[in-house]
């Protein structure tokens, strides 16, 4: 009978106990969280260009002509060198590097996410044997901490450097 009345429940120093434990594990949590976020953000970020790389050389040689890829904000014309405001590819039949009518349009990316300091050339432009037309690029991307360096080899094929201070 004695356990009948007995009420259950928490005593206020078992709550005030665990929600300090819970304080203590967000002040920790919450950071790295958000510094893994920011690290599979920049990931993705040089995963999408090295894929828009890799498509761009590949129409390249599959088409036998020049295809360019270019910085791009509003996803129909060529502009400046930040690349991280999106970016296109384009039959560059003219090799002018720029989107002239008639010449087709193949794939545009928008803006990528996070305000990314992301600069390069203002134009790459693949040739039909893969190469790039100008020997060699480098871009460099910066997410906060995380610093990429997208560097193309004289035959055209792109990779990637993590963390590096600036490409070199």
């Amino acid at each position: 009978m004695r356990d009948m009345n007995r009420k259950r429940g928490f005593t206020l120093i078992e709550l005030m106990v665990t929600l300090a434990v819970a304080a203590i594990l967000l002040t920790v949590g919450v950071p790295a969280f958000q510094e893994m976020l920011r690290n599979n953000r920049a990931a993705t970020h040089a995963n999408e260009f090295l894929t828009a790389l890799n498509f761009t050389r590949s129409e390249a040689i599959k088409r036998g002509r020049n295809i360019s890829l270019c910085p791009s904000s509003n996803q129909t014309a060529c502009g400046g060198a930040n690349w991280a405001v999106g970016w296109i590819a384009f039959v560059d039949a003219d090799n002018d590097g720029v989107v002239d009518a008639g010449e087709e349009l193949l794939r545009a990316w928008g803006a990528l996410s996070g305000n990314p300091s992301f600069t390069g050339p203002t134009i790459l432009v693949y040739r039909p044997a893969g190469e790039l037309a100008a020997g060699t690029a480098q871009l460099d991307y910066a997410l906060g901490t995380h610093d990429h360096c997208v560097q193309i080899n004289s035959v055209g094929r792109p990779r990637i450097e993590k963390d590096t201070a600036q490409c070199p």
